[in-house]
């Protein structure tokens, strides 16, 4: 399991068929983590969908992690990310067990990023980093903090917000192990060839971290 690179994250999309079609794409590509997210699915379309992506992910050997859904995480044995009002994360982590993937949401917030990992995450997320179609009235992350997590608590440090292939280079510079990424990536016209994009970014940084 990789400890960098791209950061897949499912859009609403209640097609069940294009969702897979694209997503399979997406890990052909070179996504190192998926996370299914879908926040007005019925249990019921995002049991199945979910499902559907973990046989994807396994058969890609890619980490699956399900969005603001303890139960259903530990249904499928795979990890979870919750946000601020997502549920506590010391009782997801005794849900789910010491092995499974736990990310948490920390918005522009160092102190909370140090409060997550006390709780039991593994690693923490930033965002956004950019305005966000996704979330547009979220509040900005100052790239500073991406470096600072990554140096004070030694963990993996996910990014999310309006990231793009124009605008991730940077922010792996100033120290993301992972951007999360959305829209740039399930509405790419070429999805397979996008994530190829995105994973030579992280390629060619570590290269150069290596030459140096």
């Amino acid at each position: 399991m990789s400890d960098h690179g791209l950061y897949a994250v499912t859009p609403d999309w209640d097609d069940t068929t294009r969702l897979l079609a694209v997503t399979e794409e997406l890990l052909r590509g070179g996504v190192a983590r998926l996370q299914y997210r879908h926040k007005s699915a019925s249990p019921a379309l995002r049991r199945e969908q979910a499902l559907a992506l973990r046989e994807l992910a396994e058969r890609y050997r890619v980490p699956l992690l399900i969005n603001d859904d303890v139960e259903l995480a530990r249904e499928l044995a795979v990890g979870v990310h919750l946000g601020r009002d997502d549920g506590d994360l010391a009782a997801a982590r005794a849900a789910l067990g010491p092995h499974a993937l736990l990310g948490a949401s920390c918005y522009g917030d160092f102190d909370r990023a140090v409060a997550a990992l006390a709780a039991g995450a593994d690693h923490v997320a930033f965002g956004a980093m950019y305005p966000s179609p996704t979330k547009p009235l979220a509040p900005t992350a100052a790239h500073s903090l991406l470096g600072r997590a990554r140096r004070e608590l030694g963990v993996p440090v996910a990014c999310i917000g309006g990231i793009t292939l124009a605008n991730a280079a940077r922010l792996i510079q100033h120290g993301a192990s992972f951007v999360a990424v959305i829209s740039d990536l399930f509405t790419a016209p070429d999805p397979f060839a996008r994530a190829r994009q995105y994973a030579g970014l992280f390629a060619r940084h570590y290269q150069d971290t290596l030459d140096d």
